[in-house]
């Protein structure tokens, strides 16, 4: 059986991170991940905590040595995680991008709560903060490096 599910994450190494809906700043954290999430109609709950998983996991901090080696936890670090449908944008058809991959919004924000929760669970609860699900939202992120990985479940 071929797996179609593929709950993307792009991940940005930040020195600060916020989330700001009409004005009004609803996330910030300092140093840590700004992850930007992104679903599809055939993710499941088990790909969400895979991808938190991963994202708690992953090694892209310097060691003393100057070497990507250590992980959020390593650095205290905290994540800004930000609900983001166009990460499945499409546009084979022409130049206006086209959402038809992305979740419809009951699922995706179910399995965005789902990603949240488990960072939550992994780093604790004052080290994760959000936006506001299909809010329009407008996002600081002072990248670190600069540094961006994706994680997909089809890694």
């Amino acid at each position: 059986m071929t797996r179609t599910a593929d709950v993307k994450v792009l991940i940005q190494r930040v020195t600060a991170g916020r989330v700001s809906v009409d004005g009004s700043l609803v996330g910030e954290i300092r140093a840590g991940f700004v992850a930007l999430v992104g679903v599809r109609h055939e993710d499941a709950e088990a790909d969400a905590i895979t991808l938190a998983d991963k994202t708690t996991r992953l090694r892209i901090f310097s060691d003393p040595e100057g070497k990507m080696n250590l992980a959020l936890a390593d650095v205290d670090g905290s994540v800004l995680a930000i609900s983001q449908f166009t990460l499945y944008a499409e546009l084979r058809k022409g130049n206006r991008p086209s959402f038809v991959r992305a979740a419809q919004p009951e699922v995706a924000e179910a399995l965005y709560a789902t990603y949240v929760a488990r960072l939550r669970e992994t780093l604790g609860a004052d080290r994760v903060a959000t936006g506001i699900f299909g809010a329009m939202m407008q996002v600081e992120i002072h990248n670190d490096g600069p540094v961006t990985i994706e994680l997909s479940t089809d890694d």
